[in-house]
């Protein structure tokens, strides 16, 4: 089973100096049917105004990645982590037992575009913990990158749970397919561009969810960057 949900079917909230997509349920954002996916639980995709951010704020249990499209974002943690991410640079903080950090734009003058996906984690109670890879655009251009992972494999950040994160650029006609294990489901969300599955175009925040299929199969059409979660 096939179901596109949409950039527009998306919570929406405008603070100012924040403008928030939620493509589940999150802060205010409340709709019992769309509370995740398996253990995908946040999609936000957040553009945050020059010199503003999220002040110091506390987590526990869950696993954060942070993936940058435009711009810069600074990060501080109770870890002792400080550090600024740029479009290529994938973060994953594990939150663990317990976590305090703050996300800032640095930049005076432009806005950051970028995404937080929280996961579930498979195991309670983790040690705290930080991480940060840089993936080109080249090792992503017309392929699957793998940019997340259980076990850290080629090269990817380490998650404490059972999911494979893949980041692909695809210009005009590049095409990536990846075949899909049984009982494991997978989320497809458009950052950037246009791309289609099937029949369907998929834009900008689209979003699809894919049950029992064996393959996904994407094709760029205008300069897509999209992420695919494999998981279990």
């Amino acid at each position: 089973m096939i179901t596109v949900r949409r950039a527009d079917d998306r919570g929406h909230a405008d603070h100012g100096w924040l403008d928030t997509h939620h493509t589940f349920s999150f802060a205010s954002y409340y709709d019992p049917s769309h509370m995740g996916f398996r253990s995908l639980r946040v999609i936000n995709d957040d553009t945050v105004a020059a010199g503003r951010g999220f002040g110091t704020h506390g987590h526990a249990d869950m696993e954060i990645i942070s993936y940058v499209l435009e711009g810069a974002l600074e990060h501080r943690d109770s870890m002792g982590t400080g550090s600024v991410i740029r479009p290529g640079d994938v973060q994953r903080m594990s939150a663990g037992t317990g976590v305090r950090h703050s996300e800032f734009n640095p930049s005076a003058t432009e806005p950051v575009h970028f995404l937080q996906i929280w996961l579930m984690p498979d195991e309670e109670g983790v040690e705290p913990g930080y991480e940060e890879k840089t993936f080109s655009t080249e090792e992503k251009r017309g392929r699957l990158r793998l940019i997340a992972s259980t076990d850290g494999r080629d090269g990817s950040v380490k998650i404490h749970a059972d999911a494979n994160v893949y980041a692909t650029v695809l210009a005009s006609g590049d095409r990536v397919e990846l075949a899909i294990e049984p009982d494991r489901g997978v989320w497809v969300h458009v950052a950037r561009g246009t791309a289609r599955l099937g029949d369907t175009t998929l834009e900008a925040g689209d979003g699809v969810a894919l049950e029992g299929e064996t393959s996904v199969a994407l094709e760029g059409e205008a300069d897509a960057e999209i992420i695919v979660f494999d998981l279990a």
